[in-house]
């Protein structure tokens, strides 16, 4: 393994040392296989090539300042990935399959965790895709299942710092009924133009309203959306929103330190109520929201210091990472120690 340097690493991809793959075919799931190769063989007709019948999931890995490695929430991740599969027509993966996938490419890449307090993580990637060829638009008859890790740094360069993000009624991530909820690659690929208007405007990502009515928030493309309003979690309810683990985490959290908590219909309109706004997801884990502009109306909703996170998000974000890390005490069985 070459040198890595921890501190300044981005979130891209690294090549590590092994990966594992597991195969449906004829009616059942292959033993897990490990694997040095970084590449996949699959044939030309395969229905992720054709018809986007793929499906992926996220999580991490930390090491503690004990030593001792921890995945969080791996349970939820099989169960969004199955939730995808079935949504899309596809095998799924068993829990048990997908958590002892996700244990054992760990276990492998031991020296590609990250230290305790340098910032940087492993990333693990479980991958689902349609391997079996067909023609017609209908499912594969095999799959398979593939997980991986890299080492990264911060999704946003910012870090723990306020970001910009826009609004533009131009762009839809996902339609009302589609699958906007589930975790497929075809949700990704439709944010990607936006996302590099946004990016060239110096705006971190885009805040994408509903499809039908241009009048609720929805998510942002990588993350979902919540605000602090008094002493009130809000966070936006909607089938087209995927459902993040992590924000599912800070509900509880915030319930926790006395907060009330409330899932629902978000109007465009309350913007200027809130007084922190947030982006939440497994890569950023929260990413504070200081401006958002509407490029479409010309109009800029500002939330507190530009410079700084706001008091609620700054707590959630430090006792989240305290227990991914193991700061702070597990009571809910979040975590997985990695032996």
């Amino acid at each position: 393994m070459s040198k890595i340097d921890w501190t300044n690493l981005s979130f891209s991809y690294i090549k590590t040392d092994y990966n594992v793959r597991s195969y449906f075919k004829d009616g059942q799931w292959s033993d897990l296989e490990e694997s040095t190769s970084e590449q996949l063989s699959m044939h030309m007709a395969a229905t992720c090539l054709h018809y986007g019948q793929q499906a992926f999931e996220g999580l991490k890995a930390f090491k503690g300042k004990d030593g001792k490695v921890r995945i969080f929430r791996m349970d939820e991740n099989a169960k969004r990935m199955q939730h995808s599969a079935d949504g899309i027509l596809m095998q799924p993966v068993p829990a048990e399959l997908f958590k002892k996938a996700v244990m054992r490419v760990v276990e492998l890449n031991m020296d590609y965790v990250p230290p305790y307090e340098s910032g940087a993580t492993l990333y693990i990637r479980p991958l689902l895709i349609g391997s079996g060829p067909k023609v017609g638009v209908s499912p594969a008859e095999e799959y398979t299942f593939v997980v991986f890790v890299t080492p990264v740094g911060a999704y946003f360069k910012e870090g723990f710092k306020p970001t910009k993000q826009m609004i533009s009624r131009k762009f839809d991530r996902a339609a009302p009924q589609g699958t906007g909820n589930l975790k497929v690659g075809g949700n990704y690929a439709a944010s990607m133009r936006a996302g590099k208007v946004a990016h060239e405007g110096g705006y971190s990502s885009v805040l994408y309203l509903d499809s039908r009515e241009k009048k609720y928030i929805d998510e942002a493309g990588p993350a979902n959306f919540f605000a602090i309003k008094g002493n009130t979690y809000v966070t936006p309810l909607s089938n087209s929103i995927l459902p993040s683990i992590t924000n599912m985490s800070l509900i509880q959290l915030a319930k926790d330190m006395g907060l009330n908590v409330e899932r629902r219909k978000v109007e465009m309109a309350e913007l200027s109520e809130f007084d922190e706004v947030g982006a939440c997801g497994t890569a950023a884990v929260i990413s504070p929201i200081g401006q958002i502009d509407d490029i479409d109306e010309n109009v800029s909703y500002k939330f507190g210091d530009p410079s700084e996170a706001g008091p609620i998000c700054t707590k959630l974000y430090h006792k989240l990472r305290g227990i991914q890390y193991g700061d702070e005490p597990d009571k809910y069985g979040w975590v997985t120690i990695v032996e």
